[in-house]
């Protein structure tokens, strides 16, 4: 293997904010990881297929535009069905609509099946850190 884990990227929903996943996606590339990038306005069932078809250790989605628990609610669930109950998942972003306690946001999605979630201005090199120690754990 060349690289430290295939890692899939992007903004889910009808979300067009692809700035922080292209930062992400190169700082991933920089750091060692086989990155598939699949954009803005990303389904649900293209991240899952695009795991699928790579391989991937970790999904990696961005919304920016407050509405992940309608776009990833049964998320989890969707993913094992699909038999990626082993794969990561990474959210970050702003959530949910209006003022927002970034706590029961994170509780929430964790909730939901995520193993981690990051507000808007997370710094991208401790989430890559992050990653790095939870793909060693599983390995």
């Amino acid at each position: 293997m060349d690289h430290l884990g295939c890692i899939i990227t992007g903004t889910v929903g009808v979300d067009a904010h692809v700035i922080g996943t292209k930062i992400i996606s190169r700082a991933l590339r920089d750091a060692g990881f086989k990155v598939v990038e699949l954009g803005a306005q990303t389904p649900p069932e293209e991240f899952i297929m695009a795991a699928q078809e790579t391989a991937a250790d970790a999904m990696l989605i961005s919304s920016l535009y407050g509405m992940a628990e309608q776009d990833l609610e049964g998320f989890r669930d969707k993913c094992t069905e699909a038999g990626l109950d082993g794969v990561l998942l990474y959210l970050g972003g702003i959530l949910g609509v209006s003022r927002r306690d970034f706590a029961e946001d994170e509780a929430k999605f964790k909730g939901l099946g995520f193993d981690r979630v990051y507000p808007p201005e997370a710094d991208v090199r401790a989430a890559i850190e992050d990653l790095k120690g939870d793909l060693a754990g599983r390995r």
